[in-house]
């Protein structure tokens, strides 16, 4: 199985300091949707992992949430792309759950439903935390310098083996030229 792990929020699409609550704050970085339907078009699972504390925090609901994911799967299959499944973390930084990045619950649920190892499977985010789950959970962390990417890169300790992309489009590039 061809997998790969996306963060949403900084990598598929603008992030914001309120937070994405509804569909019309969700607005695609460019390219990104293109660099998606290349991967699921080469035969590529498209997971996505996101923390999404702005459930606990009471800034949207589950059904705000699932209307985002829609926009984005409506915009994306309009490329001919799709991601398979999303797993978010609904819980707050203070609920010290298992899911939530740094920790890397997401992706051991993630290697769960496909019944798949980890090792090796890139994973790419924009903050120091979607990093670190990925390399906990033992993927290959991909950090693009979209969203709080260039402020992670600039901070520094990346998890070894990190690599790096300007965007989705340049990571997913790489990945399917394999030039890395």
């Amino acid at each position: 199985m061809k997998l790969i792990i996306l963060d949403r929020d900084g990598v598929i699409n603008h992030d914001s300091p309120d937070y994405i609550k509804h569909p019309d704050e969700w607005v695609a970085i460019p390219g990104s949707l293109h660099a998606i339907a290349r991967l699921y078009q080469a035969g590529y699972t498209v997971a996505v992992a996101s923390n999404q504390s702005g459930l606990a925090r009471g800034l949207f609901d589950i059904t705000a949430l699932t209307a985002i994911h829609q926009k984005l799967r409506k915009e994306l299959a309009q490329l001919a792309g799709a991601i398979d499944a999303f797993f978010v973390c609904p819980h707050g930084p203070d609920e010290y759950c298992l899911c939530r990045k740094p920790l890397p619950g997401l992706f051991e649920d993630i290697a769960r439903r496909y019944d798949t190892e980890l090792t090796g499977v890139a994973a790419i985010g924009d903050s120091l935390r979607d990093l670190q789950a990925s390399a906990a959970a033992g993927c290959t962390p991909w950090l693009v310098q979209t969203g709080n990417g260039a402020k992670t890169l600039k901070q520094g300790g990346l998890p070894a083996g990190t690599r790096q992309a300007v965007d989705l489009s340049d990571a997913v590039e790489q990945i399917l030229t394999k030039t890395v």
